[in-house]
């Protein structure tokens, strides 16, 4: 499905993909830039609800260990 963008840089997103994923009215859109592609994602009106038990089982001693391993491989990348 594609769609045209005005000189204004607005577009109209499809009533298909509007209803199937519940786009509203004053719903807020993130757009991702992956380097090859932009992907759209609406964003929930009740995003702590829905990120309620995402880290269930995970300890702050696992993320401070993630994290840092993130530092090191970011860091040998530059």
């Amino acid at each position: 499905m594609s769609v045209a963008v005005s000189v204004r840089g607005q577009t109209v997103i499809p009533s298909k993909i509007r209803k199937r994923y519940h786009i509203t009215p004053r719903t807020r859109l993130e757009f991702i830039d992956t380097g090859s592609e932009i992907v759209v994602v609406p964003i929930p009106d009740d995003r702590s609800g829905q990120s309620r038990g995402m880290l269930k089982g995970v300890s702050s001693s696992d993320l401070i260990r993630t994290r840092r391993q993130e530092r090191r491989r970011d860091h040998g990348q530059r």
